[in-house]
C-alpha cells in the first residue's frame, strides 16, 4: 500500500513539474508578443514566438481587462479625435501685394529705374517713364511682367525686370494682449509669435484660440495658425 501511495505521489509531482515548465515557457515569451503590444501599442516581433490563444489564463485575463478598460478605450479614440480636429491654417497661396508693402524693383541695365517703391493707398507704385502701375492683388512676378510690358511699349526694347518684397505691410493685434496695435510682419509668423510681439496675454485673455481676420474672412483658430501681412488677430476675453 505504501508503494502505491509513493507511485501516485511521484506521478502527481511529475505532472505539476511539467505544467510549471510549460507555463513558464509561455510567460517568458509573453513580454515580447502580448504585454509590450498591450502596453505600448507596438506589434510583436515576428522573430519571437507568440503565445497561443489558450496559452494560459493570466495573459488572456490581462488582455481582456486592458481592452475593456475605459482608459484604454479613451486612448484608442484619441488619435481619431485629433485626426478629425482642424489643422492649423497655413496660407500657402502665392503672396498678393497690397498697400503698405515696399518693393525692390530691379530693371537690369537701367539704374534710373531700379529702386525701392512703396505701394500707395490706391494700390499702385509710381515709376519713372511709365508712371503709376497697379500692384494691389498681383503677385511680385505678375507685377514684374506688367512693368516689362509697359517698358517694352516704346521705352526699352527687351526689358528684364525683377520684383521682390523688401518689407511687408504690418499686421494688427487687438483685444486681451499687453500692447495691442500695429506691428511689422515677419515671414513665417504664427498667432503665438504675434501675441509674444504684443507683450503676451493679459490676465483675462482667452488663451486657447483667437479670431483671425484674413482677406476679409474671419475664423476662430488655434495659436499655432500661420498669419499673413495685413491680418488682424483678435484675442478674446475669458469669462472665468
Amino acid at each position: 500500500m505504501r508503494g502505491v501511495h509513493a507511485q501516485i505521489a511521484s506521478l502527481m509531482a511529475a505532472l505539476v513539474l511539467a505544467g510549471c515548465m510549460q507555463t513558464g515557457s509561455e510567460l517568458a515569451m509573453a513580454p515580447r508578443s502580448d504585454l509590450d503590444a498591450m502596453a505600448y501599442g507596438q506589434p510583436s516581433y515576428s522573430s519571437y514566438p507568440t503565445a497561443s490563444a489558450d496559452s494560459g489564463g493570466a495573459i488572456s485575463a490581462v488582455r481582456a481587462n486592458f481592452t475593456a478598460s475605459p482608459r484604454n478605450a479613451y486612448a484608442a479614440a484619441t488619435p481619431a479625435a485629433y485626426a478629425a480636429a482642424p489643422m492649423a491654417a497655413a496660407h500657402d497661396a502665392p503672396y498678393r501685394l497690397d498697400a503698405g508693402d515696399k518693393l525692390r524693383v530691379v530693371v537690369f541695365g537701367q539704374e534710373g529705374l531700379t529702386n525701392t517703391y512703396a505701394i500707395d493707398a490706391g494700390g499702385a507704385i509710381t515709376m519713372p517713364l511709365i508712371g503709376a502701375v497697379a500692384a494691389r492683388g498681383k503677385t511680385p512676378a505678375g507685377l514684374a511682367a506688367d512693368i516689362s510690358a509697359r517698358l517694352r511699349n516704346g521705352y526699352i526694347r527687351e526689358p528684364s525686370v525683377a520684383v521682390e518684397v523688401e518689407s511687408y505691410r504690418p499686421f494688427f493685434i487687438l483685444g486681451e494682449v499687453a500692447a495691442p496695435g500695429q506691428y511689422p510682419y515677419v515671414p513665417n509668423m504664427s498667432v503665438e509669435s504675434a501675441v509674444a510681439i504684443a507683450g503676451g496675454f493679459s490676465p483675462r485673455a482667452k488663451r486657447d484660440s483667437v479670431t483671425l481676420t484674413h482677406n476679409a474672412g474671419r475664423t476662430v483658430v488655434p495659436l499655432g495658425t500661420s498669419i499673413s501681412p495685413g491680418d488682424t488677430v483678435l484675442v478674446g476675453e475669458r469669462w472665468f
